[in-house]
């Protein structure tokens, strides 16, 4: 039954649960991009390379939450003064988690999935490498997933790896919904939320 939910169940949940969200959403996103616009110069979305299934590269939608001046392709944790290149709404948007919302457009178009591994930077060799040994690079990378439940950005990228490699053992419906609704509690708590992490 898992292996059938990986390969078309899990794609036909994603689309239907994005879709449902990108409508329920739709004044939030009108409301962030224009307070986004209002509040700094430059686009509303940010764009970047990420590593997907199968070491693959995508292109990563977010809303932007730096000034555009900050150096590219550098976690933010990696960043000299990482609050400095925060924007004041950024700084919001960041810990609500609402700069992750534009991701529903990428669940849309298969390159992510609901539930996975966070999707690393490709110059993130360390966490991509342990991800490779644990069997969790196979898999599409998550707008939530098992690490982001159980820590988010206070894991180091040891655990983080692990508990990717376990997500990719056990993966189910059962176990989706769950961290579904585990990612909706913890974004209402604001849980695990650690500002200068990627």
């Amino acid at each position: 039954m898992s292996k059938l939910y990986n390969l078309f169940l899990k794609r036909w949940m994603d689309i239907g649960l994005a879709v449902i969200a990108i409508i329920l959403l739709a004044p939030v996103f009108v409301l962030v991009a224009i307070s986004i616009k209002l509040d700094s110069k430059g686009p509303v979305l940010f764009k970047q390379q990420r590593v997907g299934a199968e070491n693959t590269f995508f292109t990563i939608f977010k809303f932007r939450t730096m000034y555009v001046e900050t150096p590219k392709d550098m976690p933010t944790h990696l960043l000299h003064s990482p609050d400095a290149y925060i924007t004041k709404v950024g700084q919001f948007l960041r810990k609500t988690s609402l700069d992750e919302l534009p991701q529903l457009f990428n669940i849309l178009a298969g390159s992510m999935s609901l539930i996975g591994p966070r999707p690393a930077l490709h110059n993130q060799t360390d966490l991509i490498e342990k991800r490779n040994a644990v069997g969790a690079s196979v898999l599409k990378p998550g707008l939530s997933g098992l690490a982001q439940v159980m820590g988010r950005d206070t894991l180091s990228i040891e655990e983080k790896a692990k508990l990717d490699g376990l997500y990719s053992r056990k993966l189910s419906f059962c176990m989706d919904m769950r961290l579904i609704f585990s990612t909706i509690r913890k974004v209402v708590q604001r849980e695990g939320v650690q500002e200068g992490a990627n």
